[in-house]
């Protein structure tokens, strides 16, 4: 499973094949086919074992309580973690995007429970921040946002010299200095549209 999750997060569904697994696991192709017949039936596996280890993630944040605002930031800055560290997740968010949503859905995991933790949420919470449309559309950006960072930086189209983009702070802790920003609000007007 982590071989499979290695090539399908750097090459994709398309550019992966099965030789390519069997190669990086170390074992036969019947050993392989045996579990997983096609490759399918391999990435689909590989997507449900991403999306568990995103849903624990979720189900963690929201056993927390706290106010919606807190949670939001806690969500997003977990699944940031999750994708810097997890080449489980990164293939089940990748595997989801390429494949249409076989296998599930990757923002189905997570931004359904923004918009929850958002409806739960006080007037009070809202001041400086905005409104909860526009507070989940952020969160929803900064996710996949943190998800185009962390591909980047493992050597992904737009990646720099050595595989890295320019920059010393991980995806997570730079999700946390947006957040700050946001939460201290700008005291400049909005550009027009």
């Amino acid at each position: 499973m982590a071989a499979a999750a290695g090539e399908f997060d750097r090459a994709g569904f398309e550019g992966t094949s099965l030789a390519r697994v069997r190669a990086a696991a170390g074992i036969s192709m019947g050993a392989l086919t045996f579990h997983f017949p096609t490759k399918d039936a391999l990435a689909q596996a590989v997507q449900g074992e991403g999306m568990a280890l995103a849903c624990g993630v979720v189900e963690k944040v929201r056993a927390q309580g706290g106010g919606a605002v807190q949670g939001v930031v806690a969500l997003t800055l977990e699944l940031a973690g999750l994708l810097e560290s997890e080449p489980l997740v990164r293939a089940a968010a990748r595997l989801a995007r390429e494949r249409g949503g076989v296998g599930g859905v990757w923002c189905g995991v997570w931004a359904p429970v923004i918009e929850e933790l958002l409806q739960g949420a006080g007037e009070e919470e809202f001041g400086a921040v905005g409104d909860r449309v526009t507070l989940a559309a952020l969160a929803a950006h900064l996710v996949t946002g943190a998800e185009a960072l962390v591909r980047c930086r493992l050597g992904g189209p737009g990646a720099g010299e050595g595989g890295h983009v320019h920059g010393e702070h991980s995806a997570r802790e730079q999700l946390a200095e947006i957040w700050a920003l946001v939460m201290r609000g700008l005291n400049v007007p909005p550009a027009a549209p």
